[in-house]
């Protein structure tokens, strides 16, 4: 098994943001989840230190409500380099002998089939240490990596720092890193920070290897979209646009439709069955799971936690959140369903609300509707109710007590019709 050092301490500036950096959200799960969750998903690390530093502790919150397992958070302060950063962690592991990877925190595209293909090219080449590269048309703004004549690399050279020579080389430093702990955890108490900066910079631990005698390679990567990094919103903004037309494209791929790519937003954590539609101007964020030969949109909004078995249709104007509906069930346009478990061949007229909330005890309860149930359109089913197998609600109703089987439940005044009250009024 390895370790896992992710870098999360800065403060993101051109954010613009009170929140920290790494805290910003794609598909409400944030950038440093989806790197934790890359690290985990490769099923060869058993512990991640998280060095956090800029707000700290709203990033340890986050850590704790969600990855408290097997994540750590080691802070850094004051913020003295990424070299400085890694230093943090020498405490706890100073018994530790195998290898470790370091990397950002605001990379969320990079995937677990790369790192996983990345440590074992580490583990087969024998290497100390290995930087991830990558290949750009245009390598303005980064680091080259200029190899010996053997292909190992003899050092990363920042442009500002570069020859002509070197900025003619395509090959940059992709900022992930693997390490054999034993060997190189010695460097980070020697970097120096003889630098403009006055920083301790990780990438430093290349020439300190190369002077150690060790085995210094580079592997590089093979999709260069996986090492976008965040530091501005219109960054984030790409990194979405990313994330959706791969997610899009995957499920094209496997027989579902997308009617409008370009209007169409998705989780990669959804998962669609085949034959199912997905109209226009759809939002999906969160974790679902949608049958086959279901019907979404256009204008649909499924908030997360939502199950859809198959041949369910989610229309316009529909907005769906830890709602559980089974088969042949439609609710067509203008409706709410939250926190509800819904039957099979249920209708649900227009305006339907399922109310959820309560705001004097903020306590969200429950609405269950059963098989073959009938709601008339605008009624409000105020949870916590039931409606039994077979029951109507009829339109415009309110329901405030569970609904036996089979029964018809009105709450609307009877109509009155007043003849020729406009003309008396004038």
């Amino acid at each position: 098994m390895i370790k896992s050092i992710i870098l999360a301490a800065g403060k993101g500036t051109r954010m613009k943001s009170e929140k920290p950096k790494v805290l910003h959200e794609i598909f409400d799960k944030p950038l440093l989840g989806y790197v934790i969750e890359a690290v985990d998903n490769t099923g060869m690390c058993d512990e991640n230190f998280v060095i956090v530093g800029h707000k700290a502790e709203q990033v340890e919150e986050y850590i704790n409500n969600n990855h408290c397992k097997n994540t750590k958070c080691v802070l850094q302060s004051p913020q003295l380099g990424t070299g400085h950063a890694v230093s943090m962690v020498l405490p706890y592991l100073n018994k530790f002998n195998g290898n470790i990877i370091i990397l950002c925190g605001d990379t969320p595209l990079i995937t677990s089939d790369t790192l996983n293909k990345f440590i074992n090219f580490h583990r087969e080449k024998s290497s100390d240490i290995t930087v991830m590269s990558a290949i750009f048309d245009n390598p303005s703004n980064y680091g080259r990596i200029i190899r010996n004549p053997d292909d190992s690399v003899h050092s990363i050279v920042e442009e500002k720092d570069a020859n002509p020579e070197q900025k003619a080389v395509k090959e940059i430093n992709a900022g992930i890193y693997c390490v054999n702990w034993e060997k190189v955890n010695l460097a980070f108490s020697e970097l120096k920070n003889n630098n403009a900066q006055g920083e301790y910079y990780l990438t430093d631990i290349v020439k300190w290897g190369n002077e150690h005698n060790l085995s210094v390679n580079a592997y590089t990567l093979s999709d260069n979209k996986e090492i976008f990094g965040i530091n501005s919103r219109e960054n984030l903004a790409e990194a979405v646009r990313i994330m959706n037309n791969q997610t899009l494209s995957r499920f094209m791929s496997n027989g579902v439709t997308i009617v409008d790519p370009s209007t169409t937003w998705i989780s990669g954590e959804t998962e669609i069955g085949t034959d199912t539609v997905i109209y226009p101007c759809c939002y999906i964020n969160g974790k679902n799971k949608i049958g086959k030969h279901c019907k979404i949109g256009p204008f649909a909004h499924l908030r997360g936690d939502v199950v859809l078995e198959d041949y369910v249709k989610i229309g316009n104007f529909v907005e769906v959140k830890k709602t559980t509906i089974k088969s042949h069930t439609n609710a067509c346009h203008l409706t709410y369903l939250g926190d509800s478990e819904i039957g099979s061949n249920v209708n649900i007229g227009a305006g339907t609300i399922t109310a959820n909330y309560n705001p004097l005890t903020k306590v969200k309860s429950k609405t269950i509707i059963k098989d073959n149930v009938k709601i008339g359109s605008n009624s409000v089913l105020v949870a916590p109710v039931t409606i039994e197998e077979g029951a109507n609600v009829g339109a415009v109703g309110v329901i405030t007590k569970n609904i036996p089987a089979w029964a018809l439940a009105i709450t609307r005044a009877p109509l009155r019709v007043l003849e020729n009250w406009v003309q008396k009024k004038k």
